[in-house]
């Protein structure tokens, strides 16, 4: 499939499956990436597999899907983040090896998906995918990506800024800096309803992440918009592994000036 942004760009939103169970050398692979999906935050995200008629598992959004994977994860700071970026490191190796998926935060009978994880006190299920063989798009599949713009992202400069707020980073400067493609990576990348609410500041060799908060995504015990920003920090990351660019991992408020309205700080990346 070429390099990671190339699989972050060809990858969409698949909710129509054609019905084949996955096959179980595809599985066996995506479990070992689930033992392996460690996150910066080293907070440990648990994955399970389970066949859609085992616990009766559904949802109103798809069709055809006889796979799924869920993850759970201890509530504590920064758990959102650290689900975010390792569920995505699993959901892009399914991708890679030619499966569909999507992220599923609230269009699910949850007590059924957290029953079959078995999810306890202490814990948390923010999301759920499909994992399948992609079919047609069906009517329903397709308003529902008209709906939310999902093949629309907003402009490079209005995610991305040069040391302050009001200095948006062209990419032009972006690729100056060797940024410009891990950047597109996260300008890419997945979210709830394709809100996009990450932000970043470059200054300098250092790389802040910052979450845009919309309301009516925070339950008090999980942002699903910071999962979603945790997302974008595997996308960002990964793309500068993959072209050999060493970073360290940081979190740090750098307290940059004029933050927006219902912006926070999230981590930082250094440039080694």
């Amino acid at each position: 499939m070429g390099t990671f942004l190339d699989e972050v760009k060809s990858r969409r939103s698949v909710r129509t499956f054609d019905g084949r169970p996955v096959a179980e050398d595809l599985l066996q692979q995506l479990k070992d990436c689930a033992a392996k999906a460690v996150n910066p935050y080293h907070i440990p995200v648990t994955f399970d597999f389970f066949t859609a008629k085992e616990h009766g598992l559904s949802s109103p959004v798809l069709s055809g899907a006889e796979t799924y994977v869920t993850a759970k994860v201890s509530v504590q700071k920064n758990a959102d983040v650290a689900y975010g970026y390792s569920f995505q490191k699993l959901l892009m190796q399914a991708h890679h090896l030619g499966l569909g998926t999507v992220w599923i935060g609230g269009t699910m009978p949850r007590e059924k998906f957290e029953k079959a994880a078995g999810v306890t006190d202490g814990e948390v299920m923010p999301c759920v995918s499909p994992l399948g063989y992609e079919a047609k798009m069906s009517l329903k599949e397709i308003m529902m990506r008209k709906g939310v713009k999902a093949d629309t992202r907003y402009d490079f400069e209005q995610l991305f800024f040069l040391e302050k707020w009001n200095a948006p980073l062209t990419r032009e400067a972006a690729l100056s800096l060797g940024l410009e493609e891990a950047l597109e990576a996260v300008r890419m990348a997945p979210s709830a309803v394709n809100k996009q609410p990450w932000r970043v500041i470059v200054s300098g060799k250092n790389i802040h992440f910052y979450e845009k908060k919309d309301r009516g995504y925070d339950n008090g015990t999980y942002d699903l918009q910071k999962v979603d920003v945790g997302i974008a920090l595997f996308n960002f990351e990964e793309t500068l592994k993959s072209a050999s660019i060493p970073t360290t991992f940081t979190i740090n408020d750098p307290a940059i000036p004029d933050l927006p309205e219902h912006t926070e700080y999230v981590a930082t990346y250094t440039l080694n």
